[in-house]
């Protein structure tokens, strides 16, 4: 009788089934909605980010309770899928032939005034006491592209979506503060506009902050500095990938004596580069290349929306002040050694 009644049991118990791939739908919409509504800011205004626009958005939902639990899984993909599918378009921004035409003396010093911002960031992070993780975000944010090499890196970094909250506060402050003071600074020096151009877009963070200083300065600044900003999003796949290298030698045994090791290049770096490539081809129509990178720029603001969503408010404020100090000390380091290098291998008109 007894091993009747537990086959009854069994037989009405139900069968586990997989999650539906719509239960992601809900979610999704709401990003993709706040995705556009970023964009329609970022018309409004070009030097605001959608992603900026979206993080906040996404902080706000969460400390205002609007979250909801049915976004969950919707949102949880966006943070991943959307989010290394938009690295991966990003790379159709870039020309190879363009960023050779600045020439050997330029791109030595974006290279070099990169990789010294990077290693100062990080030490004085360390110094300060900022997490490991938070401070590789804030010394990659501020050295190569804002937002965007923030989220790339973190891709390796394993950082919470606190330090990632925090890094793009502290890029997108210190972008704002560049975009006031660099165009400013160049004319007080007596700058001409190309090199003004040559120096914003090797020292400000976010490509559309750029892109508003070239712009208000003038057509040949304009032309010079998205290309020295795109020489330094070009940076994003090497360093990504020298992270990742030393993470692999460094990482420690799990409890079943295995290692965690990430791959030496991620796919989505892979893709990165491969994007760069068919864009430097220049078999892609000019109408595709802008459509494409408009839908590059709302997958990273629903994914950053995911993230906000996440983050403990809270958090992010007992770190933001180090962060700040970290990513200033940075931003100072950036700034003094391209205008430095570029004034002394002669660039501009």
């Amino acid at each position: 009788m007894a091993v009747a009644a537990q086959a009854r049991v069994i037989e009405r118990a139900p069968i586990p089934t997989r999650p539906r791939r719509t239960a992601t739908l809900p979610g999704l919409a709401v990003a993709a909605a706040v995705a556009l509504i970023g964009y329609g800011v970022n018309q409004l205004a070009s030097p605001v980010s959608p992603m900026i626009v979206a993080i906040l958005l996404g902080v706000g939902v969460r400390s205002l309770g609007g979250y909801r639990e049915w976004m969950r899984p919707g949102l949880t993909f966006a943070a991943k899928g959307l989010l290394r599918a938009g690295i991966v378009l990003l790379g159709l921004q870039l020309v190879a032939a363009d960023i050779l035409d600045l020439g050997i003396g330029p791109i030595a010093v974006v290279v070099v005034s990169v990789a010294a911002a990077w290693l100062v960031t990080r030490w004085v992070g360390r110094r300060l006491g900022l997490r490991p993780a938070t401070a590789l975000l804030v010394a990659t944010g501020v050295s190569i592209c804002g937002a965007s090499a923030v989220i790339g890196m973190n891709e390796v970094a394993d950082g919470e979506e606190e330090d990632v909250v925090t890094a793009i506060g502290v890029v997108t402050v210190l972008g704002t503060l560049c975009l006031l003071l660099i165009p400013g600074l160049g004319l007080l020096f007596g700058l001409d506009h190309t090199l003004i151009g040559l120096w914003a877009g090797a020292s400000i963070h976010e490509v559309g902050q750029v892109v508003a200083v070239g712009g208000a300065i003038g057509a040949a600044a304009l032309a010079t500095a998205v290309v020295v900003k795109l020489c330094r999003v070009a940076l994003l796949a090497p360093l990504v990938a020298l992270v990742a290298a030393g993470r692999r030698r460094t990482s420690t045994p799990t409890a079943d004596g295995q290692r965690s090791r990430p791959p030496v290049l991620p796919w989505f770096v892979v893709g990165f580069l491969v994007a760069m490539a068919l864009r430097s081809t220049g078999v892609l129509p000019h109408g595709l290349v802008t459509m494409v990178s408009a839908v590059a720029g709302l997958l990273l603001a629903a994914a950053m929306f995911a993230v906000g969503t996440s983050v403990d408010l809270r958090t992010v404020t007992r770190s933001s002040g180090r962060a700040l100090a970290t990513g200033a000390a940075g931003t100072v380091v950036l700034a003094t050694a391209s205008l430095g290098g570029l004034l002394l291998v002669g660039a501009g008109s």
